[in-house]
């Protein structure tokens, strides 16, 4: 793999060999209309995202950076076909997400779930655990009572719960357990590609490193491939293979992570690697 020059003065990375594509985004525009200012006026349009491309391939993870409103969550909506794009494709396993039927598109969806942001409000409080986490089999009905509760308690195993949670409900549980239960309820169907949007930001510094390490830990073990939507540069560093660096809904700049911020090319590239906090050592106490 190797990093070529974009036509826009970024970064590309390039395989020497073809690797069979998981999710193919090709083009893909969002436009939204605004709500007219007056009866004769035309609406106004904002234009989330302008011709976005991008593939992963089976068992590796594709970060998203870009600064709120950038364009980032768009993606992560379309791409899990809960919103329409204006013009472009979303092709998993070769299937384009957004002309298929109904019935096929609920059957394709065993084969990517979400991993939401917020923990809390991601969870019905009013369901116990083992009915939020069963939630995606009983969508595509082909379970028993008893198959499901089977899998529901392997995936909470998968993520360091117990069998014995599955009666409890959200409230019972610390933020860093919920986002345990969330990417349960996404490992339930075994899909083959997780979209994590923020999944670690609402969570405490010491409770993200637990979870990401959790999904790192997931991915070795069932060859689950991450579209992961985050503004946090350390976090797709620690779980992604490529990055791609989106600005006002246009990529400006991809690569492997270690050597596209070791050597940034772009300004806003620049810009988001500068505001990282960095911890400075104290300057020393002089004493008369």
């Amino acid at each position: 793999m190797r990093i070529e020059p974009s036509a826009n003065g970024g970064s590309v990375v390039s395989a020497s060999l073809a690797a069979p594509k998981l999710l193919e985004v090709t083009d893909l525009v969002r436009h939204y209309a605004m709500p007219r200012e007056s009866l004769f006026a035309a609406p106004k349009l904002v234009k989330a995202l302008n011709g976005v491309s991008f593939s992963i391939e089976q068992g590796r993870s594709l970060g998203i950076v870009g600064e709120s409103g950038s364009g980032k969550s768009t993606i992560a909506r379309v791409v899990m076909a809960l919103d329409q794009p204006t013009s472009g494709r979303v092709e998993l396993l070769g299937r384009d997400l957004h002309i298929l039927p109904r019935a096929d598109l609920r059957i394709a969806r065993r084969d990517i779930q979400m991993v939401f942001q917020d923990p809390y409000g991601s969870l019905d409080p009013r369901q116990t655990v083992a009915r939020i986490v069963a939630e995606p089999l009983e969508a595509l009905a082909e379970t028993t009572r008893a198959e499901q509760c089977e899998r529901v308690s392997e995936s909470l195993a998968a993520v360091g719960l117990r069998s014995t949670d599955m009666n409890k409900y959200p409230h019972e549980f610390s933020g860093g357990q919920r986002q345990r239960i969330a990417i349960a309820r996404a490992l339930i169907t075994r899909p083959k590609l997780i979209v994590a949007d923020e999944p670690v930001s609402a969570l405490d510094v010491s409770v993200q490193a637990q979870v990401l390490n959790l999904m790192n830990d997931l991915q070795q073990q069932f060859g689950i491939s991450y579209l992961l939507i985050s503004h946090d540069l350390a976090v797709v560093n620690h779980l992604c293979d490529d990055v791609c660096v989106l600005y006002r809904g246009v990529i400006v700049e991809r690569g492997a992570p270690q050597q596209l911020f070791a050597h940034a090319q772009h300004p806003y590239t620049q810009a988001l690697l500068a505001a990282v906090p960095r911890a400075e050592p104290a300057e020393p106490v002089m004493h008369a």
